[in-house]
């Protein structure tokens, strides 16, 4: 597939020109390979991402987490080494941080909750306009069970604050960072929250606030994006797609 037509799509089906985010998204270092049957799928894009990547023989390498995350920054250091690495090995270089935590259909959030079952589902967490998080009811189900679903599907270690119910009714969900969002699931009715990573501080918002709160672990919690976009991409274009684990600490 022609890389220009791989972008043209991925840019339009995951909104990327209409989701405000930390830096621009999309293709993100575009190489002289202008041919895409290999799709690398990943988290990060870190250097041992990208070599693997290369290895592999991918084309492309499609991110949640790209390169840029702000102003601009000289093509020097670890950021050099990046950009050096792609161009060097054929690899471009995709990334969808917000609009596939914001998909409705294969972002993380999305997925989340078709794990969980989530029922009469709104979407909140508005970051620049674009709400990224789900709420939902689900069948009574007890926090202990609810935790050891998530390790099971995501195949992560979660840690769970016991602040509010024994049995959950109405769960929120945000992928990654959204430990600081306890407040905005209250006013939602959820007394159960999962998302990514925590702080010290945390404890005592979630007790503040009567709920619990599951942490997933900011890295596999977003695994599950990339993953359904590579099998998206697969049935679509019929493109070879793998999905490249390099799990962190958080």
């Amino acid at each position: 597939m022609k890389l220009n037509e791989l972008t043209t799509y991925l840019d339009s089906y995951l909104r990327i020109d209409e989701i405000s985010d930390y830096g621009p998204q999309g293709l993100q270092i575009e190489t002289d390979n202008r041919e895409v049957k290999k799709i690398a799928l990943a988290v990060d894009s870190a250097p041992a991402v990208i070599q693997a990547a290369a290895e592999w023989g991918a084309d492309m390498l499609l991110v949640h987490h790209g390169i840029f995350w702000g102003g601009p920054q000289k093509i020097a250091g670890p950021f050099g080494e990046r950009v050096r690495s792609c161009m060097r090995t054929g690899v471009n270089l995709y990334a969808a941080h917000l609009p596939l935590d914001a998909h409705p259909e294969v972002g993380n959030n999305a997925i989340l909750a078709e794990i969980f079952q989530l029922e009469n589902i709104v979407w909140w967490g508005s970051f620049k306009g674009t709400p990224l998080g789900v709420c939902g009811d689900i069948r009574p189900t007890l926090l202990a069970d609810l935790g050891k679903k998530l390790d099971s599907k995501l195949g992560t270690t979660s840690r769970t604050l016991p602040h509010g119910p024994n049995t959950v009714r109405r769960l929120a969900i945000l992928s990654g960072g959204g430990a600081g969002m306890v407040e905005e699931i209250t006013a939602l009715g959820a007394d159960t929250y999962i998302t990514g990573e925590t702080s010290h501080s945390q404890y005592w918002l979630a007790s503040d606030f009567g709920v619990n709160v599951i942490f997933g672990g900011h890295y596999a919690t977003e695994t599950v994006g990339v993953k359904a976009l590579g099998a998206h991409l697969e049935e679509q274009f019929s493109l070879e797609t793998q999905f490249l684990d390099f799990p962190t600490l958080m």
